[in-house]
């Protein structure tokens, strides 16, 4: 007779394994879902038990168990091993599956630290066992699998040590909800704690990772993206360092405009010494974006700045290059070149572009974001200027050398700095915009800081939130969620903290918000067009018109009620010039959409009562976060209709949305013929949205001859983004196994552009 094996209870206990007990949480987890096998599960599981075996490995097993048969075809396996994953997270944090009342697990969490005790000063109990009546715990039975273990690994409060759990989903969905309207009116307050909650409690609105994983904690840094500027002195780049460090290590993506650090042999005061260059600096900013790891939420990351025109642009361009040695590379920070349409005609009309020091340069730095006639006029100025140190490269094998560099390692980005400024919601002659942040959808103004409490500089932030396309059925809906984001991240601004004077300053006086969306290709499927042939222009000009409007009209009613922001001045909105208004009109030319919306009606509110956000709108890119919300990342097509995620958890797989009903009309990356539908979208998108998008060009080279990219391609793209408006272009992804791009290729063919002016 074969000997039973034995379990090891939490308690220390050991007793049989009841097979029993397992097959009917298994049957639980399996209600209401298709094609699920529970007898393959026992299986699958059973085999890899042993003698001993504690009831936490028992149900790990059960769960990878589960989640190993999650595939397109039996997509239901996601949602029962993300069941079974709730049950387990319940049995850790509070030691049965019942969650226990809100106000009991408040005042345990606020005594150990875990959260801000302002609830308890701002709340009567009365207030929070209301709370406690708005929550759903059943909602956590309609996340997917992979959505779970990112809930787990980054949102949910826990001991990072020992890997201790204090909560679980809808616990931090409403006291976030609470702790973000903390010092709403007391009227209405319970009312907008409820919609929100139930807003992103159903996914309908999506939240990143700052304020998942701080909002509720004594740590209120709830900004995702900061940008800063660095001068040309060592007091500024020791400020700029320390501020990186700051924000680094309270989880937001960093920007550094570092592009006006002189370039290497520049004479110091006054030829007693000579510069040592860019390079040094930027390696002391590695150091500290790589100093913090952000309590294990996520590591620190930045993309820094500079402009294309550098006197060591082609040396910059190689710091993320495999080839060279570790005195002349800086890996691990992504890097950003700024360009303007001088610098695009001279690489079209096979010109040569000038390098400068911008220490050599007066004013040619500063014109380069605030007046591009100023620039060219000053530029041109100084090439025929035979005492200023210079060097002449033809542009194209420049624009070559970028765009090879983009290729080979993914992370060269792009920043056109002029529709940045001619296309902003800033007046660049009083706000210019300078530079972008780690992800490149935030366009806002920064002056470099001399010292960390300098006031005198300016750091941006921008507090980030996003609507699941997918999840709307009209688009009249976008008008409340838009009321209740706008509103939410509002709060926000004024309850976090601050630790730099600058940042606070440029915080809470321009109050810039960025809201994008998710779920794109969902929502594309869903309405039967695609990304690739046209077919879905109307419906995104639509949809973006409806979001941009409706944000705006949210922000207005908000300045009526509180004021506009401190600095709404420095803004075109205060002169009544929206979006529409400065985008470029080449895009007429690929979507004729007309406005559906009264914008001169909103423009008369706006110049009346002016606008309590400087900005509303970015897209963002949003991978965990749309896992969250079990919705195809941000703006992008999905490359595959299960996508895998390799974490320390093991293999993670999602499905897209309804698979099996949407199959047909779903498109992939990977079969899209190119990129030019994918940057039509995204610039009519940018028609409408008042700060940057996060765009990326995909490259296949299977579709191209020798399995080659060819340097035309990568060319053509870039001048057509330009072309059609876009701010700036993010990751250039490239389908694994094949060579690159041509390297032999250098001429670029404009025999049917007229000179260039097809392009620009």
């Amino acid at each position: 007779m074969k000997q039973s094996l034995y379990v090891t209870k939490r308690n220390g206990k050991k007793e049989p394994i009841d097979l029993e007990k397992i097959h009917k949480m298994l049957n639980w987890a399996s209600k209401g879902l298709e094609n699920i096998s529970i007898s393959q599960v026992e299986l699958k599981s059973r085999i890899q038990f042993y003698n001993g075996i504690t009831t936490i490995n028992i149900h790990e097993t059960i769960i990878k168990s589960a989640a190993d048969l999650i595939s397109k075809e039996n997509s239901d396996y996601q949602y029962f091993a993300a069941r079974l994953s709730i049950f387990h997270l319940r049995k850790q944090a509070y030691g049965k599956f019942k969650p226990p009342k809100l106000y009991d697990h408040v005042k345990k969490m606020i005594k150990i630290n875990k959260y801000d005790d302002n609830l308890l000063n701002k709340y009567s109990k009365k207030e929070i066992d209301i709370l406690d009546s708005f929550i759903d715990h059943n909602r956590d039975m309609n996340f997917a699998y992979a959505a779970v273990k990112q809930m787990e690994k980054k949102y949910l409060i826990q001991n990072r040590v020992t890997g201790k759990i204090y909560e679980t989903a809808q616990f931090l969905y409403i006291l976030i909800s609470a702790y973000i309207f903390l010092n709403y009116p007391k009227k209405n307050r319970l009312n907008y704690i409820k919609k929100f909650y139930n807003a992103i409690s159903t996914f309908k609105i999506s939240l990143p990772t700052p304020i998942m994983a701080g909002v509720r904690t004594p740590n209120k840094q709830f900004s995702s993206c900061v940008l800063i500027e660095c001068d040309d002195n060592l007091n500024s780049i020791n400020a700029t360092s320390n501020a990186i460090i700051k924000y680094v290590s309270r989880r937001a993506g960093i920007g550094i405009n570092a592009g006006k650090i002189r370039a290497v042999g520049s004479p110091i005061r006054n030829g007693e010494a000579f510069h040592t260059g860019c390079i040094p600096f930027y390696k002391h900013f590695q150091t500290a974006v790589k100093s913090c790891s952000q309590g294990g939420v996520r590591g620190g990351s930045a993309t820094l700045f500079y402009p294309i025109w550098h006197l060591e642009i082609e040396s910059l361009l190689v710091l993320k290059n495999n080839r060279g040695i570790e005195e002349n590379r800086i890996r691990h920070m992504d890097y950003a070149v700024q360009i303007n349409k001088l610098m695009y005609k001279r690489m079209i009309l096979d010109k040569k572009i000038t390098l400068f020091s911008p220490s050599d340069v007066p004013n040619l730095y500063k014109y380069f974001f605030s007046d591009q006639k100023k620039f060219i006029k000053l530029y041109k100025k100084y090439e025929k200027n035979n005492k200023i140190r210079k060097k002449r490269i033809r542009a194209i094998n420049l624009f070559s050398l970028i765009l090879q560099e983009r290729t080979s390692t993914g992370r060269i980005y792009i920043q056109n700095v002029d529709h940045c400024n001619s296309h902003s919601a800033f007046n660049p002659k009083k706000a210019p915009i300078r530079q972008s942040n780690l992800c490149l959808e935030v366009t806002l103004p920064t002056k470099p800081i001399n010292d960390i409490n300098d006031e005198k500089g300016e750091i941006a932030l921008c507090t980030l939130s996003a609507i699941n396309l997918g999840k709307i059925k009209s688009l009249k809906e976008i008008s409340k969620l838009s009321n209740l984001i706008v509103r939410a991240l509002d709060e926000i601004l004024d309850y976090q903290e601050y630790s730099i004077p600058s940042a606070k300053k440029s915080a809470q006086n321009r109050r810039s918000l960025g809201i994008g969306v998710i779920n794109f290709a969902y929502y594309l499927a869903k309405n039967k067009v695609k990304y690739s042939d046209g077919s879905a222009n109307s419906i995104t000009h639509k949809t973006f018109e409806s979001i941009q409007y409706y944000l705006l009209k949210a922000s207005c009613k908000l300045a009526q009620e509180k004021g506009p922001c401190k600095f709404f001045q420095d803004t075109n909105y205060s002169k009544g010039i929206l979006p529409i208004d400065t985008y470029k009109k080449d895009l007429d030319l690929i979507c004729k959409e007309p406005l559906y919306l009264n914008w001169e009606k909103l423009r008369k509110k706006i110049l009346k009562y002016g606008l309590r956000n400087s900005t509303l709108s970015a897209l963002m890119p949003s991978e965990t976060s749309s896992q969250i919300s079990n919705a195809t990342n941000g703006i992008e097509p999905p490359r595959g209709f299960v996508s895998i995620k390799v974490s320390k958890d093991g293999i993670l797989k999602q499905v897209v949305p309804e698979y099996k009903k949407l199959k047909k009309h779903y498109e992939l990356l990977w079969d899209m013929p190119n990129n030019t539908g994918y940057l039509h979208l995204s610039a009519i998108m940018q028609k409408f949205i008042d700060q940057s998008i996060s765009t990326n060009t995909n490259y296949d080279p299977k579709k191209f001859k020798n399995d080659q990219i060819p340097m035309k391609q990568l060319i053509y793209d870039l001048l057509i983004s330009y072309k059609y408006g876009l701010k700036t272009l993010y990751y250039q992804n490239t389908q694994d196994g094949s060579k690159l791009f041509q390297k032999n290729y250098i001429e670029y063919d404009n025999s049917n552009c007229s000179g260039g002016s097809c392009f620009i």
